[in-house]
């Protein structure tokens, strides 16, 4: 009888394919490199952030939810791993105050038009019973299942199974972007996958979306053709 391949096989062989070579890991949104990363909020604009919506305590970004927006890094990334620990806070701001937790974590986003709060981009759902869900936006398409997705302003392709720890535990989201293909992870677990169309590449970003959320200890590992 033939032994099942188990996931973290799949997985390294997705990351590891002949042909690419991996960069040493690389610590983002760090407090002490603040010329790597932006904020921008629907109402305040771009790094002003008169109510504090993100402030660093030690290794951890803590986005109190107020305002709408994101933090942003300047620099754009096409194939990567990135990792991010989250965990929801108490607060809840309108118009979601009796709605899930919300937030994300957008890539490939492209601010053809400026900066905006849903900028072209697809997203990593962070939300109450949602974590994994992938939300293509302003007409960005992928295939998802088998099927290729509507050019929409949001369209949502559903995660394939819920992995997430209970309210006030941090999870562990992941993100694999290579060779045309994404995978989303949470806890471990792949829970999400699909296949890019029309997005090469593109800045990353946390958000801020009417609930308190804390980050800590992102980071990105990039993927590149090996010289042939």
């Amino acid at each position: 009888m033939k032994s099942p391949i188990s996931l973290p096989v799949i997985f390294l062989c997705f990351v590891t394919s002949v042909g690419v070579a991996q960069k040493a890991p690389t610590p983002i949104f760090n407090a002490n490199h603040k010329n790597e990363w932006y904020t921008f909020l629907s109402e305040s604009g771009k790094n002003h952030d008169p109510h504090a919506v993100f402030t660093f305590e030690g290794d951890v970004i803590h986005v109190s939810g107020e305002e709408f927006g994101y933090i942003a890094t300047n620099k754009e990334y096409s194939n990567f791993h990135l990792r991010v620990e989250f965990r929801w806070g108490e607060k809840k701001y309108p118009p979601r105050v009796n709605d899930k937790r919300d937030a994300g974590i957008l890539y490939h986003a492209d601010f053809y038009n400026g900066d905006k709060v849903w900028p072209r981009c697809l997203e990593y759902q962070i939300q109450e019973g949602d974590c994994g869900d992938v939300w293509m936006v302003d007409s960005v398409m992928v295939m998802h299942r088998g099927k290729q997705t509507t050019p929409m302003n949001w369209i949502r392709g559903q995660k394939e199974l819920n992995n997430e720890k209970p309210n006030g535990e941090w999870n562990t989201a992941e993100v694999i972007v290579n060779k045309g293909k994404f995978i989303h992870m949470l806890n471990g677990k792949k829970v999400n996958e699909g296949e890019l169309i029309n997005t090469q590449k593109g800045h990353i970003l946390l958000q801020s979306e009417g609930a308190e959320v804390f980050y800590r200890n992102a980071s990105i590992r990039e993927f590149t053709d090996k010289p042939r």
